[in-house]
C-alpha cells in the first residue's frame, strides 16, 4: 500500500469531469426535485418569452437570468437539504435553520424574478 497522495486532476481533463459532475447533480435534482422541475419547465417558457418579448437585449437579458437565479438558488437549496438529511436523523434547530434558510433563498429569489418581470413589462 502506497502512501502517496494521487496528484490532482488538471487542465482539460478536470474541466470535463467538472461538466460530468455536474450533469450528475442535474440529473439527480431533476428525478428528485419536484420543485427544481417546476422552476427547471418555467426557466425555459420564461426563456421562451422573454426571447419573442418586444424587449431590449438588455431586458431580455434580465428576464432570463432573474429566471434562471431561481433555478440556480433551487439546486442550491437541494443540495442543502441533502447534506441535512444525511447527517440529521434527529431533529435539530440547525438543521430547521439550514433548511429554513435555503426555503428563504428561493423565495427571495423568486421575489426578485416576479419583480423584474413585473417592472420591464408594467407600463409605466
Amino acid at each position: 500500500m502506497s502512501d502517496k497522495i494521487p496528484a490532482p486532476t488538471t487542465g482539460l481533463k478536470r474541466v470535463i469531469k467538472a461538466v460530468g459532475y455536474s450533469c450528475q447533480g442535474i440529473v439527480y435534482a431533476w428525478r428528485n426535485e419536484a420543485a427544481f422541475r417546476q422552476e427547471t419547465v418555467l426557466f425555459i417558457i420564461a426563456t421562451i418569452v422573454a426571447l419573442l418579448s418586444s424587449t431590449s437585449a438588455i431586458e431580455k437579458v434580465l428576464l432570463i437570468f432573474s429566471v434562471g437565479f431561481v433555478v440556480v438558488v433551487e439546486i442550491l437549496n437541494s443540495a442543502i437539504e441533502a447534506i441535512v438529511d444525511r447527517f440529521g436523523g434527529e431533529y435539530h434547530s440547525l438543521s430547521k435553520a439550514a433548511k429554513d434558510m435555503g426555503s428563504a433563498g428561493v423565495f427571495i429569489s423568486l421575489f426578485l424574478a416576479g419583480i423584474t418581470w413585473a417592472l420591464i413589462f408594467s407600463p409605466f
